[in-house]
């Protein structure tokens, strides 16, 4: 029977049915377990992570492994690539990736994912192709499907970080993509209360080999957070869907608003991408925008909001805000601009307060200041 992704989040995973049996999977605080299984150690995987890999690889259409954070499923990821590898991977895309990438023993090409044929160009001989869309923080679309056929013709081993879309929006392996990967750390979890990762594939060599680096490396989830991220998973299709709307809304009202400019969001017509945001099941919870006055009214406006959380990470239930460019890593961002992760607030609330720190700070700059301005000494979005 085929099943709506929203009731797959809700139904897969689950405990057999059993008299007086639980009806969600337990916290199993466990290291060793008894014989009969895979090798009776926790660290080889247990009921408790199987069931959150069955959820989200039957989300992505592939089979999930977890990790401890979503950086330690990329950097998974990373390890099954060849040997010095020609990697051809975003300009814009999450800092801490971009360094990884480029702390590789092979070569790295930087590409506008946007901009496709020179994604196409830049494939020439390449070992990988790794892909982010939306993008973080620019929220740039790529043409997921082209991009992933062109790759799966020539042997090149595609990546695509699905955090910002979740698999309920978009599915890559779909789409071409060899490789998934998530930090659950984010939506999945949605409560900005664990680090957790996930890679997903079809291929079962890649599978086997990404359990094989999980184990060696000791990137092992903990127990309570895997049942506090599969809880979490359950209520994603809710959570999204208020999300998207207070986006929709919030977006549309920062357009109009006399101290802002560029906002960012799939679901208006004035995104650079939005006829390839079309295709993505919904525009998702991300928005970005800029601040009229430069960086010293940037800051002003996040640090006079009550209700926003002037705060890293994204995904959660609460909206958060930050201006990205004020980390040493995210220098190419625009300097006045704001990153925003919407909620689950309710909308008019969230608008009010933003709308007040907006009419309080004051333009003390012009908005032509470089992207290196205030920059301060700060790694920035590290929980994944």
């Amino acid at each position: 029977m085929n099943r709506h992704p929203d009731t797959l989040a809700i139904s897969t995973g689950r405990p057999p049915a059993v008299p007086d049996g639980p009806l969600n999977i337990p916290i199993a605080p466990a290291a060793a377990l008894h014989p009969g299984g895979a090798s009776g150690y926790a660290r080889d995987g247990h009921r408790p992570w199987t069931a959150l890999e069955e959820a989200i690889g039957t989300l992505e259409g592939g089979h999930a492994v977890i990790f401890s954070s979503g950086m330690a499923a990329a950097t998974a990821v990373m390890g099954l690539f060849p040997p010095e590898p020609i990697v051809v991977a975003p300009t814009v895309a999450y800092m801490s990736v971009r360094q990884g990438l480029g702390q590789l023993r092979g070569e790295a090409r930087w590409v506008d994912v946007t901009d496709t044929d020179a994604v196409l160009a830049a494939c020439e001989n390449a070992d990988v192709l790794w892909l982010e869309s939306p993008t973080n923080p620019l929220l740039g679309i790529a043409d997921l499907p082209r991009l992933g056929a062109f790759a799966r013709e020539r042997g090149i081993l595609c990546v695509v970080d699905n955090t910002f879309c979740t698999p309920l929006l978009q599915r890559p392996l779909a789409l071409g993509a060899d490789v998934v990967i998530h930090s659950a750390t984010k939506a999945i979890g949605g409560h900005s209360d664990l680090l957790l990762g996930a890679a997903v594939a079809a291929d079962h060599g890649r599978l086997a080999r990404l359990h094989e680096i999980r184990k060696v490396t000791g990137a092992t989830p903990g127990a309570l957070e895997v049942f506090l991220c599969l809880r979490g998973l359950r209520t994603l299709p809710l959570r999204l869907e208020r999300a998207q709307h207070n986006a929709t809304l919030l977006a549309q009202r920062l357009s109009e608003h006399p101290a802002v400019y560029d906002v960012r969001y799939p679901n208006l017509d004035s995104h650079p991408q939005h006829e390839r945001a079309s295709a993505m099941a919904g525009p998702g919870f991300m928005l970005t925008f800029r601040v009229r006055g430069g960086v010293e009214r940037a800051d002003a406006v996040v640090n006079s909001v009550g209700l926003l959380v002037h705060a890293t990470s994204l995904g959660g239930v609460e909206t958060t805000i930050e201006r990205r460019a004020k980390y040493p890593a995210e220098r190419h961002i625009p300097a006045d601009l704001l990153r925003v992760s919407v909620g689950c607030e309710h909308v008019e609330d969230l608008w009010n307060d933003l709308q007040q720190a907006l009419d309080r700070s004051q333009p003390l700059r012009s908005a032509s200041d470089g992207p290196d301005n205030g920059v301060i000494a700060d790694p920035g979005d590290t929980c994944r």
